[in-house]
């Protein structure tokens, strides 16, 4: 039912369309039986009749055909339009979340829904149309049926229904199985990318490495294996079942209806004939009850998803990246964020006061954990505050205008992602100016541009750092921060970092955030912050704070 709601939303105009060819065509397929009975039991004598059956044949034939196609090329192009949909309104769904949310997801429940579960869907939905058409076919021939006699329409109805009621349980039972199997899916998935992203660990601690692999993927893919064996055995049961209940069908209405109710022979014939053609339909569509079946699985996942998505979504606006605007001055007035947990044990940063000016060089220090990575997420305003307020100039920053605020920034967080093309860059002679770029970043050997588009981002990290700061000083905004960007450089660029780069950028009247961990240049800094615990130890201009061998001291 959810999948019929999905290609209704996408357009019920070309639904009602192909039904109404699919009605056509099970119509036609219904007169078409009716057509062979009547001339295998009045036989060819009359020329009368078959003069009737050389014209009608054929033309009934071409009908069912034609429409046919036309339902099906109908519900074939809707079904991959809501599939193309569908996947357009997660990604949106995900670009406009709150960051914090999605974190809390995280990225394996993401990525399930993304690819497997869209990817179920897709398969399935190509199988729609085809059973719309089996449908339309069945729905013709029990109304010619009706016609036929009412006394064995009716047993013929009633026992078909008990019959679907009986395979529909067992279906609800395989569904069951399907929903647990696609629940420890997101837990294997998560298991998968621990292989990938933490291979040196495990190859490095044999002990946790069989641990790991034993306890945890391991059983995870048994569960896996165990629901969906069982899913599969009951669809087969299923179907064997629908197969058995066709021949008792047969067997019924040839040997004990004519006990109890008189049936005409050629009543009867025909009956067989047209539940003998059935078979095809039905068999066809019990044949795909296990893809529905996990269809409507990974719809509720992604249903599922998106509710929880639209539950936390931003005002998400195109376009403001011509707004941005030079301030004088950035201001976070007592605020405060927290991280969700026992009230004991859970961390928070604040209350928070700070402010920043274009022009200066600000350092964010403090040990791990102390709340530098937050708070960078909090001044650009990828986390909302829970408390306090931040203003630029004196403009209040809230839902609104959070998005137009985040264009102020340029940012390189640590665990940043490198794009291969230079998007949302519409600049005359991006690439000559990419270039030079890339030759100032010691670079141009590795890498080339070409329309916007990097050779290459198979690199070190340390050089993939410096892509990343090329793409920081084409968007030229107000606003730079870097997070720990000099840890993966070797000592002559990292020295080339803070004393050119970033003294360049202040020259060009930018503010500039750095977290670092490098305390032999921080006299280069004009204030550092120091955080710990997620409270502000000091915030002291650099004639306050004296540095001597690289440690750094507050002055009296």
């Amino acid at each position: 039912m959810n999948l019929i709601w999905l290609l209704l939303k996408a357009s019920w105009m070309q639904v009602a369309i192909a039904v109404f060819t699919g009605l056509i065509s099970g119509g036609t397929t219904a007169r078409l039986i009716a057509l062979i009975n009547k001339a295998i039991s009045e036989g060819f004598q009359a020329s009368d009749s078959f003069s009737d059956l050389a014209w009608q044949f054929p033309t009934l034939a071409l009908i069912v055909v034609v429409n046919s196609i036309i339902s099906q090329v109908l519900l074939i192009n809707l079904s991959q339009e809501a599939v193309y949909q569908l996947r357009l309104r997660l990604s949106r769904g995900i670009l406009s979340s709150q960051l914090r949310h999605l974190e809390k997801l995280g990225t394996s429940r993401l990525l399930a829904t993304l690819t497997e579960d869209v990817a179920t869907l897709t398969a399935t939905v190509y199988a729609i149309p085809f059973i719309c058409v089996d449908l339309a076919i069945i729905a013709g021939c029990l109304l010619y049926l009706s016609f036929l006699s009412s006394t064995v329409f009716t047993f013929t109805v009633g026992f078909v229904m008990i019959a679907i009621g009986s395979i529909q349980l067992l279906i609800n039972r395989a569904s069951g199985y399907l929903i647990a199997a696609r629940d420890e899916q997101d837990r294997l998935l998560k298991h998968f990318r621990a292989i990938t992203e933490g291979i040196k660990e495990l190859k490095l601690h044999s002990a946790r490495r069989q641990e790991f692999f034993e306890d945890e993927l391991q059983h995870s893919a048994a569960i896996c294996r165990d629901q969906n064996s069982a899913a599969l055995l009951t669809f087969s049961i299923s179907t064997g079942w629908g197969n058995l209940l066709f021949f008792v069908l047969v067997g019924l209405l040839l040997f004990l209806l004519p006990q109890f109710a008189p049936v005409a022979p050629g009543v009867l014939s025909a009956y067989i004939l047209t539940v003998t053609y059935l078979m095809l339909p039905m068999q066809s569509i019990l044949d795909k009850l296990q893809a529905l079946s996990k269809a409507t699985v990974a719809l509720q996942k992604i249903e599922r998803m998106g509710l929880i998505l639209a539950g936390n979504k931003e005002n998400y606006i195109e376009g403001q990246e011509k707004d941005i605007k030079t301030f004088s001055k950035l201001e976070l007035k007592q605020v405060v964020h927290a991280y969700p947990g026992e009230e004991e044990n859970r961390f928070s940063l604040g209350p928070v006061d700070l402010t920043f000016k274009p022009g200066e060089i600000v350092f964010i220090v403090g040990g791990n954990g102390s709340g530098k990575s937050t708070l960078a997420k909090l001044i650009t305003g990828l986390y909302i505050p829970e408390a306090g307020e931040i203003k630029l100039d004196d403009q209040v920053i809230t839902d609104d205008n959070r998005e137009w605020y985040r264009q102020h920034f340029s940012v390189i967080f640590s665990d940043f992602y490198l794009f291969e093309k230079l998007l949302g860059m519409d600049k005359p002679a991006l690439d000559e100016q990419a270039e030079e770029y890339l030759r100032q970043l010691k670079i141009d050997h590795k890498v080339t541009i070409q329309k916007g588009k990097l050779s290459t981002t198979e690199l070190s990290q340390g050089q993939r750092k410096r892509l990343a700061l090329l793409t920081a000083y084409l968007e030229n905004r107000p606003i730079y921060l870097f997070d720990e960007w000099a840890s993966d450089q070797d000592p002559i660029f990292r020295d080339i970092f803070y004393k050119e780069i970033l003294m360049n950028l202040k020259k060009r009247k930018k503010t500039v955030l750095v977290i670092s961990h490098d305390d032999h240049y921080f006299h280069l800094a004009d204030r550092i912050i120091k955080l710990d615990y997620g409270k502000v130890e000091y915030d002291k201009i650099n004639s306050e704070l004296s540095v001597n061998n690289g440690a750094l001291r507050i002055g009296n």
